[in-house]
C-alpha cells in the first residue's frame, strides 16, 4: 500500500518561513494532481494549493506560498513564506489519479511568537 509521507512541519514566529514535503513510499501512475489542504481546530479543511494542468491557490496564501513538485520522484512541496498566525493549521497533502486519492498524515505547522 503506498503511502504519503510529509515533512517540514514546525513551531515558527509571523513572518518565517516552512517548507513542506510529501513523497510517496512507493511508484503511483497517472497523478493528475498534487496538492495541498490544511485544517485548524474547529474549522472546515482548506484547500491551500493544487498543482496539475495549472496551479491555484487559495486567495488567504497568495503572494505568500509556493507549490512545486518533482513528478520524477512522486513528491510535491509547498514554500511558505510571510507566515501568519491564522496559518497555523494540520496540512494534510494528497495526490489524485487516474484510479484513486492518496492523502498523507498531516503535519502541524504552528505560527507563533
Amino acid at each position: 500500500q503506498v503511502q504519503l509521507v510529509e515533512s517540514g512541519g514546525g513551531l515558527v514566529q509571523p513572518g518565517g518561513s516552512l517548507r513542506l514535503s510529501c513523497a510517496a513510499s512507493g511508484i503511483i501512475f497517472n497523478i493528475v494532481t498534487m496538492g495541498w489542504y490544511r485544517q485548524a481546530p474547529g474549522k472546515q479543511r482548506e484547500l491551500v494549493a493544487t498543482s496539475g494542468g495549472s496551479t491555484m491557490y487559495a486567495d488567504s496564501v497568495k503572494g505568500r506560498f509556493t507549490i512545486s513538485r518533482d513528478n520524477a520522484k512522486n513528491t510535491v512541496y509547498l514554500q511558505m513564506n510571510g507566515l501568519k498566525p491564522e496559518d497555523t493549521a494540520v496540512y494534510l497533502c494528497y495526490f489524485h489519479s487516474y484510479y484513486r486519492d492518496y492523502w498523507g498524515q498531516g503535519t502541524q505547522v504552528t505560527v507563533s511568537s
